[in-house]
């Protein structure tokens, strides 16, 4: 009978190497601990990464992994799950590595519907390269590479990722600990492409850019716990919500007449529901949690039903044979 793997069966005998105080920590000390629950061995579980400081996450596993080049991570996971099949393939990137130079690969890689896991460390600043503006970075935004502030409009990693019809789109926050737990394990369980943005605190280059959903002190009057099924409350009594001006979404304060009858009840299945959500922006509340999640087939799975076919009607391939079969010519 094989031993029940723990925490300490993930952790890798590498020096973790972030600054002091990075939310990177947390989010490695999460995956740590969800990774036994998951049943998963350890030589069939792959940690793929690209180039930044979540990159460096695959040392830290105590699994196959393999960091790669900029932005192209999604790229190799694909090639890799389409091959074996059998592996779990997590992909672990950031808003600069993923969608800066990998944009691209990160929007096709959800549009085919690949069965990987997508973490995307959300900081909103360049902090390997020390303190670039990002592709998520706000507008204005005062970096060593725009003194002036930056003039770029931001990408919104959710909206994009639903904009790719993304079969399961989630967000949760680095310091959230049983919340992030949660959404990892739902994004494993998950058939497809997942997609799960991480607020991410980078101490160094842009301190607090998600203090209004991590401190303790104020994130229940900012931060919209999504569940599906369930009415769209928030506030530190519960007693704020969601609900519909006509076509707009608005802030109302349950009581006197407003009861939770009145709000907007989550749909985790309703694309227009997560579009709507995703592009809430203070003073709407910052929504965490699973905002779309939808069965459909994937894309390695029909690529390997197709050979399958082929092999069954054609015969197995022989590369020699290809390569010389048709119309070939010699070159003297």
């Amino acid at each position: 009978m094989a031993t029940a793997l723990t925490r300490k069966d993930f952790v890798s005998d590498q020096e973790v190497r972030w600054c002091p105080g990075c939310g990177d920590y947390a989010i490695l000390a999460q995956v740590q601990k969800v990774m036994p629950e998951l049943g998963v061995p350890r030589e069939n579980v792959v940690f793929i990464s690209g180039i930044g400081c979540s990159s460096r996450f695959p040392y830290y596993m105590n699994t196959y992994g393999f960091h790669t080049i900029h932005g192209r991570a999604p790229a190799i996971a694909t090639g890799l799950k389409l091959t074996r099949p059998e592996l779990d393939v997590w992909v672990v990137t950031g808003d600069g590595d993923g969608l800066s130079i990998g944009g691209n690969h990160l929007i096709h890689v959800l549009r085919r519907n690949v069965d990987l896991k997508i973490l995307l460390f959300n900081n909103k600043i360049y902090g390997l390269t020390k303190g670039q503006y990002s592709p998520t970075s706000e507008v204005g935004k005062v970096t060593k590479s725009t003194p002036a502030g930056s003039v770029d409009f931001p990408f919104n990693p959710i909206t994009v990722a639903l904009g790719t019809h993304a079969s399961f789109v989630a967000r949760s926050v680095d310091v959230e600990q049983k919340h992030l737990q949660d959404i990892i394990k739902r994004a494993h369980a998950h058939r497809g492409a997942s997609f799960l943005e991480i607020l991410q605190n980078c101490n160094i280059f842009n301190d607090g850019a998600f203090n209004d959903v991590s401190d303790k002190a104020i994130k229940a009057e900012h931060q919209l716990v999504l569940e599906h099924g369930k009415p769209l409350t928030f506030g530190k009594n519960r007693d704020k919500g969601i609900r519909m001006n006509g076509m707009r979404p608005e802030v109302v304060k349950l009581g006197e007449g407003i009861t939770e009858k009145d709000l907007v009840v989550h749909d985790e299945t309703n694309l227009s529901l997560a579009f709507m959500l995703g592009h809430f922006e203070p003073p709407m509340p910052t929504p965490v949690g699973v905002f779309y999640a939808t069965s459909r087939p994937t894309y390695d799975a029909a690529i390997n039903a197709q050979l399958e076919q082929a092999k069954k009607t054609q015969g197995p391939g022989e590369l020699r044979s290809l390569l010389r079969r048709g119309d070939t010519w010699s070159v003297k």
